[in-house]
């Protein structure tokens, strides 16, 4: 018998207080699935593959809090310092403004409890974290945010907007994910859709499946160009999708 073909998930908590956006790759870059769903259906999805690398963009635990208040060094400013994880201080020491993950849970907002319930279902089901080998389920944190700055070399434009969706989309093509060529979008505006607002925005995936689409891509990179991916943090580590990082973005 065969053995089962990997493949590659992306998961994104960011776009809705209870759905979870998620992208399932196979390993020559094909979408196999993208859709939304609650924890238990983006569960079910990870868990239908025997063999199946698992990306979050979501944090993987809480900071921990400074003994005896102490402080961190800078850049960090005081009311961040005592709180953040070290691989998000590394992110924001070279410009890249990610949110920080509290050291409480209450504290935290409802999309990254969303994601320690996922992470600890996944590891219930067999998810081990990356890297591991002998492991034929795996899961590591990512950032999207920081995943583009790294691939484009600079902050994106905001996700929200027309320039950022392109410009996320076409990272993703120009890295090999079979989806459609962005630069189509400009194929269909003419003058008069354009006098009556009527823009061909079918053509772009919406930011939390981009988010998504980069988590798993991600998860695909650490597995087949493992040279071409850089791990933030000693402890509670973020995977992006470059082999070198910037000092500065």
């Amino acid at each position: 018998m065969p053995a089962p073909e990997s493949v590659f998930i992306g998961f994104d908590f960011t776009a809705h207080k209870k759905l979870i956006a998620y992208a399932v790759l196979d390993s020559d870059l094909r979408i196999l699935k993208l859709d939304r769903g609650d924890v238990e259906a983006a569960l079910a999805v990870a868990s239908a593959w025997p063999v199946g690398v698992v990306a979050l963009n979501a944090p993987a635990g809480l900071a921990r809090k400074a003994p005896g208040g102490s402080r961190k060094p800078k850049p960090l400013n005081q009311a961040e310092a005592c709180e953040a994880r070290p691989a998000e201080s590394e992110l924001r020491r070279r410009g890249i403004p990610v949110p920080l993950t509290p050291a409480t849970l209450t504290a935290c907002p409802l999309w990254m409890r969303t994601g320690f319930g996922l992470y600890r279902k996944l590891e219930e089901c067999g998810f081990v974290e990356y890297p591991n080998a002998d492991a034929p389920r795996q899961r590591l944190e990512t950032q999207a945010l920081a995943g583009y700055s790294v691939l484009v070399g600079m902050a994106p434009r905001p996700r929200q907007t027309v320039e950022g969706r392109l410009q996320r989309q076409l990272l993703l093509y120009e890295r090999g994910l079979r989806i459609p060529d962005p630069m189509d979008f400009f194929e269909e505006i003419t003058r008069h859709k354009t006098l009556q607002g009527n823009w061909p925005m079918e053509l772009l995936y919406a930011p939390e499946e981009l988010n998504a689409l980069l988590a798993a891509l991600t998860a695909w990179t650490a597995i087949h160009k493992p040279a071409e991916i850089s791990v933030v943090g000693a402890e509670g580590q973020i995977v992006l999708p470059v082999g070198q990082l910037k000092e500065k973005y």
